[in-house]
């Protein structure tokens, strides 16, 4: 076969075999097919679409495109995964309350790219943690304390770092198929037994539409369920931001105060629903209900919280800056956004707000664009809330004061003020 003969065939509309979708992958993946040639078998998909097997196939070969890591030896590794927000911070919160439950937890995340946060980041924004372990000392801290978070090393899942990049050149993002198997691929590169997705869905989420969200989430689950991966997808609201803080420094100090009890109701109903069906997976109780009591617990008895402060030390970081969050340098420049009307808040729009935090130098526009840790945004009100004339909506943080102007006009973009009382955001919209 050649990869004219698989250009050919899925312009064709024809299903594509096994062996055909290996060899592209192979091949691209050493550098034996061109750029221009991947090109048109992905806007060939893209146009035509795929079969669930086709799907499946592209995931498990792009999975097996580098090194596959073996958890084996830690036991049940359930992994969970957002497909990106603005103010997400589920994973440091949730990880170490599962940690502390007894659910080894070994996770690799990523970077922030745009308007959407990175867990990494938020990590390196605590002096000394370090996020580049070797793989043998990853699994070491497992066996140790229970918990490790990394950002994501080795050669995994190649094809996908170079399919993902290309993509992006040719207007290409937006296929269910595509976005499934990159998801998918890592996920299963990344070794973990089971995986729990947190598929964001609205403003400030890559799907818009609550059923384009449900849609990845039925593929995702499908190409679980063939791999061998028990997998669980709960759709998610992020049509506002998650919490009250945007922003690397902010974040962390938004988490420490939530794992000492001081959870924000709409962070809670995330942590809550993912975590009892992360528990669920791991066979520690299989009642939802009765598992989110276990969470509650953690969260009060501050066990989450002793544990965060373990996975710090074990890292390198300075446990004195999370037993003490005003240790953290603050941004040099801060500017309030003050209520142009009195009302009720109608909409925080969470895409703008993560531009807004980019834009003060808390994200990146390109991958090694330097992000600025103490930058960003936090709010003082969220949709639902009451707002007087004059009264404070939220707070502007950057180290570059000639961008604070600029920001408060991005920002005053994404806010929508009303007479009419509103509903507060129902943040699970559906379990699959």
């Amino acid at each position: 076969m050649t990869i004219l003969d698989i250009i050919a065939n899925k312009r064709d509309k024809k299903e594509l075999t096994k062996e055909e979708i290996e060899y592209f992958i192979n091949e691209y993946t050493a550098g034996n097919i061109t750029d221009y040639q991947a090109a048109a078998l992905v806007m060939a998909i893209y146009i035509n679409g795929m079969t669930m097997k086709e799907t499946t196939d592209l995931t498990l070969a792009m999975a097996n495109s580098g090194d596959v890591l073996d958890l084996s030896t830690l036991g049940t590794v359930v992994d969970k995964h957002s497909t990106g927000g603005v103010g997400d911070k589920i994973t440091l919160i949730l990880m170490p309350i599962m940690a502390a439950l007894g659910i080894p937890v070994a996770k690799m995340s990523g970077r922030g790219l745009g308007f959407t946060g990175g867990t990494a980041d938020k990590l390196e924004s605590i002096p000394g943690y370090n996020t580049n372990l070797s793989i043998d000392q990853f699994k070491q801290n497992v066996k140790e304390i229970g918990i490790s978070l990394i950002t994501q090393t080795g050669n995994l899942a190649p094809a996908d770092k170079k399919l993902y990049a290309l993509r992006d050149t040719i207007s290409c993002t937006s296929s269910i198929p595509l976005i499934a198997s990159s998801i998918m691929s890592k996920k299963i590169a990344a070794g973990a037994n089971k995986i729990v997705l947190d598929v964001t869905c609205g403003n400030g989420a890559f799907m818009k539409s609550k059923e384009d969200a449900i849609k990845l989430s039925k593929v995702m689950k499908q190409i679980g369920d063939l791999a061998g991966k028990e997998t669980v997808c709960i759709v998610t609201n992020m049509d506002e931001p998650l919490g009250y803080s945007v922003g690397n420094t902010l974040e962390i100090i938004e988490v420490v105060e939530a794992l000492k009890g001081n959870i924000k109701d709409d962070v809670k109903q995330v942590v809550l629903e993912l975590g009892s069906y992360m528990l669920k997976l791991a066979e520690k109780g299989d009642n939802i209900e009765e598992n989110k009591k276990k969470i509650e617990e953690c969260i009060s008895s501050k066990k989450g919280y002793e544990k965060f402060i373990e996975l710090v030390q074990k890292q390198g970081g300075d446990i004195s800056y999370i037993e003490n969050t005003e240790k953290f340098n603050k941004a040099k420049y801060s500017m309030e956004i003050l209520a142009k009307e009195e009302g009720y808040i109608k909409e925080i729009r969470a895409e703008d707000v993560g531009k807004t935090a980019c834009y003060l130098g808390a994200g990146r526009v390109k991958k090694e664009d330097k992000i600025d840790l103490e930058a960003g945004v936090i709010l003082s009100k969220k949709v639902s809330d009451y707002v007087n004339s004059g009264e404070k909506i939220a707070t502007l943080y950057s180290n570059d004061k000639n961008k604070l102007e600029e920001a408060r006009i991005m920002f005053e973009n994404a806010i929508e003020i009303t007479k009419e009382k509103q509903e507060k955001l129902k943040m699970i919209l559906e379990i699959i």
